[in-house]
């Protein structure tokens, strides 16, 4: 099977085009344009490529994804919450955030966040539209995540952690903010159980492209982002069984 290669001016194919092997592979090509960006998040796919390899868009189906409403706290993390030492901001240091997130994992030789990466996703940060949550503990950044904001959807890229449950509290408190702010949902683009601990799920592609469409002509949160000051009182708020139109 073959997948078109974009020139800088070519619209992305339809997303019923992509690969089911690899799951959601779409096309190759095109730049990391801010435009680009933001268009192909708003279309329902983004980019995943390895350093040295040209850029490659996905759609994966399913798609996991984060309703707000359905965030769920363990114990343990609550009582984190509870027990403070540690301070949450947002969009103080969004640099630092996504070289966090470039460092590799253990076990891992390397890391898809790439310098053309960095470099495209700190444009998007300057133009108000990507942003970052960061725990920071003793006065120093111990976790945090980053995404973007386009409408009413978070679409969540990849976060990191230098202490226990930074990432974590990081993640939880962005989730109660963007549920205040009324964003109506988080992508978390690809299935894994880390995710499925906090809530998200998996629903049919179709149904995710629907609902982004929907929500994406929302006006977006404004920037840069401010946090609640009592936002640990929303990220403590008992779970919501919202229903489960969004598939199963």
């Amino acid at each position: 099977m073959r997948i078109p290669w974009l020139e800088p001016d070519d619209p992305l194919p339809p997303i019923a085009s992509a690969l089911k092997r690899p799951n959601g592979l779409l096309a190759a090509g095109g730049g990391l344009s801010s435009a680009r960006l933001v268009d192909a998040y708003s279309r329902g796919c983004f980019p995943w490529f390895n350093e040295g390899e040209p850029v490659l868009w996905w759609s994966p189906d399913p798609r996991m994804v984060l309703l707000p409403d359905e965030l769920h706290v363990s114990k343990s993390l609550a009582k984190h919450v509870r027990q403070g030492g540690f301070e949450i901001r947002a969009d103080t240091a969004f640099s630092e955030v996504i070289a966090g997130c470039a460092q590799p994992r253990r076990g891992q030789d390397g890391t898809w966040i790439s310098p053309a990466i960095v470099e495209a996703y700190v444009a998007l940060h300057a133009e108000g539209i990507a942003h970052s949550v960061e725990t920071w503990i003793d006065g120093a950044l111990a976790g945090g995540l980053y995404g973007l904001a386009i409408g009413g959807v978070f679409f969540g890229e990849s976060m990191f952690a230098r202490a226990t449950d930074a990432s974590k509290l990081a993640f939880v408190h962005a989730v109660g903010q963007l549920r205040r702010w009324g964003v109506g949902l988080i992508d978390c683009q690809m299935s894994t159980a880390h995710l499925a601990g906090f809530g998200a799920r998996e629903i049919p592609r179709a149904v995710f492209l629907q609902r982004v469409a929907q929500l994406v002509p929302r006006p977006a949160p404004g920037s840069p982002w401010r946090l609640d000051a009592d936002l640990a009182q929303e990220v403590l708020r008992p779970r919501q069984e919202v229903g489960r139109s969004m598939g199963p």
